[in-house]
C-alpha cells in the first residue's frame, strides 16, 4: 500500500521495462509487462516513499530520450526489470551503470534461467510470472522484497556499489549536470511543441494558454501517457473509430518527434487491431488498412507473436470476405507461425479452425484436405493441454484482490474455457465439449463473450460436418 503523505514525494524512482505484452523468446511466453508495473513494482516503490516514473508516464516534447536520460541519471533508485530479455531494458541499465555507481535495483521474473555474462555480476531479484497475470501471493511477496530493497540502499551510508563500472574502474567520479540548464531547455522545448500544436489545432486553446502581464504565452504539452488512456478507455467502451483516430495521433507524433527511428511495434499492432475492428469506412478497406500497417512489422520473418495472431485474423476475415485462396492460406501461416512460437491456445485454437477451413476448400484434392484435417486435431489435442496447464496455474485471485483482477480473471478463465469446449467439439467429443461450454457459459462476465463463442461453435460445426475423412474409400 502506498505511502500516505501531506507532500509530493521528492524523491524519484524511474523503471527501465518494456511496456504492454511481449514475448519472452527463450521460452515462448508471452508476459504482461503493465501488470508486473501495475501490480507490484509501482506500489512498491511508492511504499518506500518515492514517486515513481516509467517512460510512458513522462511530460515531455520533444524526443523522449531527453528525459529518458535525465531520469537514468538523476533518479536516485532505478529499477531495471529484465524480463523477456527486452534490448531496450539491458540497454538503458548499461547507461545507468555507467551514469551512477549505485541505488539501482534489477529484476526479472523466473522464466530467464541464464543472463548475459556482463548482467552475472549483478544481483537480480526475481519473481513469478504467470503470463496473462501473476498471482496474489506472489504479488504480496515480491512488493515487500522490493520495497525492502529501495529502503535498504537508501539508508546505507555510504552506499554500496552496485554498478560493475564502478567495481571494477576503481576512482571514476559520477557526471552531474546543471539542473538550471535542465529547466531552461526543457521550458523552450516544451514552449515550441505547445505552440505548433496550438498552430494544427491538435491540441485545445485553454485559459492556461493566455499571456499574463509581462509573460511570454505560457504553453504546456499533452503526454503520452494521458493519450493512452484515452486509448485504452475508448476501446474498453467499443468506440473503435475514436481510439484509431488517438492512436494515429499519437504515432504521428512520434514520428515527427523522430523520423529517422524504427517505428514501436507496439503503437502499430494496437493501431492494426481497432483499425479493422472499426469497420470504418467499410469492413473490407479497414482490413486492408490493417493489413498495410502491419507489412511495417514484416509478419512474414516476424517472431512477434502479437503481429503473427493480428496478422492472421485479419487474413481469417478477409478470407470469409473475399473467398481469396491466398489470403486462408495466408491466415494459416500466421496463426501457424505464431503457435509455434508461443505455444498458447489463441493462435493454436485458431490455426486448427483454419486448416478446417482449408480442408473443405481443397475438397477437389482428397490428400491435401485429409492433410488439413487431421493436422488440425493434432493441433487442438496440443491445444487442450495447454489450457489444462493455464487452468491449473491460475487458481484464481486471492482473499482481499481487487475487483478489477477479479474481472481480469473471470475474462481469462472464460476464454481457456471457451477454447477447450471448441477443441473437444473439433474432436468429436461432443458431450465433454457440452460440459466445459457450460462451465464457460458460467464464467462470462459480459455477455456478448458468450456470443462470439456461439457465433465460432455454429461455423465450426458446419466444417466439421462435411469430413475430408468421409471420402476414404
Amino acid at each position: 500500500m502506498s505511502t500516505e503523505t501531506s507532500e509530493e514525494p521528492t524523491r524519484t524512482c524511474f523503471v527501465v521495462m518494456g511496456f504492454g505484452k511481449k514475448t519472452d523468446f527463450e521460452t515462448g511466453r508471452t508476459l504482461d509487462l503493465d501488470k508486473s508495473y501495475r501490480n507490484m513494482i509501482k506500489p512498491a516503490v511508492e511504499a518506500a516513499g518515492l514517486k515513481c516514473i516509467r517512460a510512458d508516464e513522462i511530460v515531455h516534447s520533444g524526443l523522449i530520450d531527453v528525459p529518458m536520460y535525465q531520469e537514468l541519471l538523476n533518479a536516485d533508485v532505478v529499477v531495471a526489470d529484465l524480463s523477456t530479455s527486452n534490448k531496450n531494458a539491458f540497454y538503458e541499465l548499461g547507461v545507468r551503470h555507467a551514469l551512477r555507481p549505485y541505488t539501482t535495483v534489477v529484476i526479472a521474473e523466473d522464466g530467464i534461467k541464464t543472463f548475459p555474462f556482463d548482467v552475472s555480476h549483478v544481483v537480480v531479484r526475481q519473481y513469478h510470472h504467470l503470463g496473462e497475470d501473476i498471482g496474489f501471493d506472489e504479488v504480496m511477496r515480491f512488493r515487500g522484497l522490493l520495497t525492502a530493497a529501495i529502503v535498504e540502499i537508501l539508508k546505507k551510508s555510504p552506499r554500496d556499489n552496485d554498478s560493475p563500472v564502478y567495481t571494477f574502474l576503481n576512482g571514476l567520479t559520477p557526471p552531474v549536470i546543471a539542473a538550471a540548464k535542465i529547466a531552461a531547455a526543457a521550458a523552450v522545448k516544451s514552449g515550441e511543441a505547445r505552440g505548433k500544436a496550438l498552430v494544427a489545432g491538435a491540441l485545445p486553446v485553454t485559459e492556461a494558454d493566455g499571456p499574463t502581464a509581462g509573460e511570454a504565452t505560457p504553453l504546456t504539452t499533452s503526454t503520452h501517457s494521458m493519450l493512452m488512456q484515452q486509448v485504452d478507455e475508448a476501446q474498453k467502451n467499443g468506440d473503435f473509430v475514436a481510439a484509431k483516430n488517438f492512436l494515429s495521433f499519437i504515432r504521428g507524433m512520434m514520428k515527427q518527434e523522430a523520423p529517422t527511428r524504427s517505428e514501436d511495434p507496439y503503437i502499430i499492432q494496437r493501431l492494426a487491431l481497432v483499425t479493422y475492428k472499426s469497420k470504418s469506412p467499410s469492413e473490407l478497406e479497414a482490413l486492408r488498412e490493417a493489413r498495410d500497417l502491419l507489412i511495417a512489422l514484416d509478419p512474414a520473418t516476424s517472431n512477434d507473436t502479437e503481429t503473427l495472431g493480428l496478422w492472421g485474423a485479419i487474413y481469417k476475415r478477409l478470407s470469409e470476405l473475399t473467398g481469396d485462396k491466398s489470403h486462408l492460406d495466408e491466415a494459416v501461416r500466421g496463426y501457424e507461425r505464431g503457435f509455434f512460437l508461443r505455444n498458447d491456445y489463441y493462435n493454436g485454437i485458431n490455426l486448427a479452425y483454419m486448416l478446417n477451413v482449408r480442408a473443405k476448400a481443397l475438397a477437389a484434392d482428397p490428400a491435401e484436405a485429409i492433410a488439413d484435417f487431421v493436422q488440425a486435431r493434432r493441433v487442438r489435442m496440443e491445444v487442450l493441454s495447454i489450457c489444462e496447464h493455464c487452468l491449473a496455474d491460475n487458481p484464481g485471485p486471492a482473499a482481499g484482490a481487487s475487483a478489477e483482477a477479479g474481472l481480469e480473471y473471470q475474462k481469462s478463465k472464460y476464454w481457456v474455457l471457451a477454447t477447450m469446449a471448441e477443441a473437444y467439439f473439433g474432436l468429436g467429443y461432443e458431450a465433454t465439449g457440452e460440459q466445459r461450454l457450460a462451465e464457460a457459459y458460467a464464467a462470462a462476465p459480459l455477455e456478448w463473450m458468450k456470443k462470439s463463442t456461439q457465433e465460432q461453435l455454429k461455423k465450426l460445426k458446419l466444417l466439421l460436418a462435411d469430413s475430408p475423412l468421409k471420402r476414404i474409400t
